[in-house]
């Protein structure tokens, strides 16, 4: 399994940077409303795009101010049996308002059929595009970081930054082990300097 890092092996980083991040999103929010909740929900969960298809009317917690997330990395137990992981994930109040209203999500979650169907039935592939076309609209440079990958790593850096614990982190972004998380606290870059800057202050 390859080791998950923060730079290519050029240098070049593999995340997207505060600045960067906030572009992306005053973009997302001039999109439609499909197109705005799915940035805005990869945004604010750090989730996979994989794992945002998974999300259905039933998995948003309007009233609790969360979205439930299933693991996709395999996961096995202690006798080696797979195992299926969920993780519940907190984001903005404003964040779910539009979810509801774009979905009428308490509307959906009262019919089994409803509250259990895909809130973006999409491929990955699309999303991929969306992220990307988006990112490209933002003006975000021609580099390794424009991707959703991109964005996930980012929201692992901004927790960092913004002082979440690790574990706290590793169970948002549904990492196996806490040494994967860790990456994040060995942020950079301006990301370093912010973190110094506290230190100094």
């Amino acid at each position: 399994m390859s080791e998950m890092r923060l730079h290519d092996a050029a240098g070049h980083r593999l995340y997207l940077n505060a600045e960067e991040r906030a572009a992306f999103l005053a973009v997302a929010r001039r999109q439609p409303a499909r197109d705005r909740t799915l940035c805005e929900t990869l945004h604010f969960t750090g989730c996979r795009p994989s794992e945002l298809l998974e999300i259905t009317p039933a998995r948003v917690d309007l009233s609790g101010g969360t979205i439930v997330l299933r693991s996709l990395k395999k996961r096995k137990d202690a006798a080696g049996r797979a195992m299926i992981v969920y993780r519940s994930v907190p984001v903005p109040a404003a964040c779910l308002d539009t979810l509801n209203t774009a979905f009428d999500l308490r509307e959906a979650q009262k019919s089994r059929r409803q509250a259990n169907a895909p809130i973006w039935p999409l491929s990955r592939v699309r999303v991929w595009q969306i992220v990307k076309r988006i990112m490209i609209e933002a003006d975000l440079p021609d580099a390794p970081q424009r991707s959703p990958k991109g964005l996930r790593h980012g929201f692992g850096i901004n927790a960092a930054v913004n002082g979440i614990p690790l574990h706290m982190l590793q169970k948002w972004m549904g990492h196996a082990q806490l040494s994967t998380t860790a990456i994040y606290a060995d942020a950079v870059g301006k990301e370093e300097q912010d973190i110094a800057a506290r230190m100094w202050g």
